[in-house]
């Protein structure tokens, strides 16, 4: 028995990294996964991982940032599996440089993506947790969001906005029996960071008292407790993943 056993979860940016370590931590434990990520043909190995854990995935290619693309997946997903449980608002990109370089389409790009993303599914999937009365929705944001981070304004405008979203609706929608929790993850092995220059990686290593970087596992261990029952009374928070590096 899984903990999220007869549960249907829709994972955005499921493609690769953090929230395909989502997605199969949520299938190990009984889900059946919604993944949705740019390009369809992205989400294969994804979809593949999940049936390989005997659960049903439906992959869709969705835009995060328009919102018919949004409503079109959601749609989707409710016609496929007839409700949807948990959603997890992870696709984020960044786009990186110094606030009097920084383009106006850099900064919208990101904005679009990390914060009006989160907000567009959180509206398109609460309509039916409000009907059902009940739901789980797990927010990425970032250590970013938290303190700040010269040569990301906008990564972190957008994080910490998706922090106070998280707050807002978890107020909003609490008494309909929906959480709304979020996780704030700090330096993560992923291909994003594998890139990085070795002195900036050194830099980054420095700053954490656990003198690691994080596994995308480590996050998806996180968010799986803020979807399953074993966090039941708790709404409206951020829990850092960090090392220590936000204490």
């Amino acid at each position: 028995m899984g903990q999220l056993d007869g549960k249907i979860a829709l994972v955005t940016g499921a493609a690769r990294g953090i929230g395909r370590a989502i997605a199969e931590k949520l299938a190990a434990e009984g889900a059946d996964v919604v993944v949705c990520d740019l390009n369809r043909d992205w989400l294969a190995e994804t979809e593949q991982a999940i049936t390989a854990k005997g659960r049903k995935a439906l992959a869709l290619a969705t835009d995060v940032s328009q919102a018919k693309s949004v409503q079109q997946t959601v749609d989707e997903a409710l016609k496929g599996f007839g409700r949807l449980d948990i959603l997890i608002n992870n696709a984020g990109i960044t786009r990186d440089g110094f606030l009097v370089r920084m383009s106006e389409e850099d900064w919208d790009q990101v904005l679009a993506v990390n914060l009006k993303g989160t907000f567009l599914f959180t509206k398109a999937v609460s309509r039916g947790m409000i009907k059902q009365k009940s739901g789980v929705i797990v927010n990425l944001a970032s250590i970013i969001g938290l303190i700040g981070n010269a040569g990301q304004c906008n990564y972190a405008a957008s994080k910490a906005g998706v922090i106070a979203l998280t707050k807002s609706a978890a107020r909003e929608l609490a008494s309909r029996n929906i959480r709304v929790n979020a996780v704030a993850p700090g330096f993560i092995e992923t291909k994003m960071t594998a890139a990085l220059p070795e002195a900036v990686r050194g830099k980054m290593l420095a700053a954490i008292p656990m003198a690691r970087f994080g596994l995308p596992d480590d996050v998806a261990n996180v968010v799986l407790f803020l979807a399953s029952p074993a966090s039941a009374y708790m709404t409206g928070q951020v829990l850092s993943i960090s090392g220590g590096m936000v204490m």
